[in-house]
């Protein structure tokens, strides 16, 4: 059997394994996770480094490229809050990055902010992430790997 196989699970079965893998990845790099037990806040779990600052994490992920969204009422930028996105490409390894949600308070093609405020549009406001082949390498400052100390030193 071949590994990361993505589209043979649901969309339930890969957020769950988004949002597990992202709790254990901290882990492995020494971090303590908090889950919590309801999620409708926008935060799916807190984490710390030892003797550092609480961070909450929302997590996303995408199947490839797309748009990601969170809604602006769950997800409050601040110092504390990050995204966790997780990239599942067939047949390979997850990719995760981490992004700190104050990039949203500077829109721009990639991070966006859409408020869908004209008559006729019924979404709720919202913070999104434009995924295309050509804008994947803007994120790569997010790599967790990339991340790492300042999440240890964050907020």
């Amino acid at each position: 059997m071949t590994r990361y196989k993505w589209k043979s699970l649901n969309k339930i079965q890969v957020g769950t394994y988004a949002e597990y893998f992202v709790k254990m990845e901290l882990t492995m790099h020494g971090f303590q996770v908090y889950t919590t037990e309801v999620d409708d806040r926008g935060i799916d779990f807190v984490t710390r480094a030892t003797g550092g600052r609480f961070i909450e994490v929302q997590v996303k992920s995408s199947r490839g490229t797309g748009y990601i969204f969170m809604e602006k009422t769950k997800f409050l930028l601040s110092q504390t809050l990050h995204l966790a996105l997780v990239l599942f490409i067939e047949g390979e390894e997850p990719v995760l990055y981490m992004i700190p949600s104050i990039v949203w308070n500077e829109p721009n093609s990639i991070f966006v902010s859409r408020d869908y405020d004209k008559e006729g549009q019924k979404s709720k406001p919202e913070w999104g992430i434009n995924l295309s082949q050509k804008n994947l390498s803007a994120l790569e400052p997010y790599r967790f790997e990339k991340t790492l100390a300042s999440l240890r030193e964050s907020v």
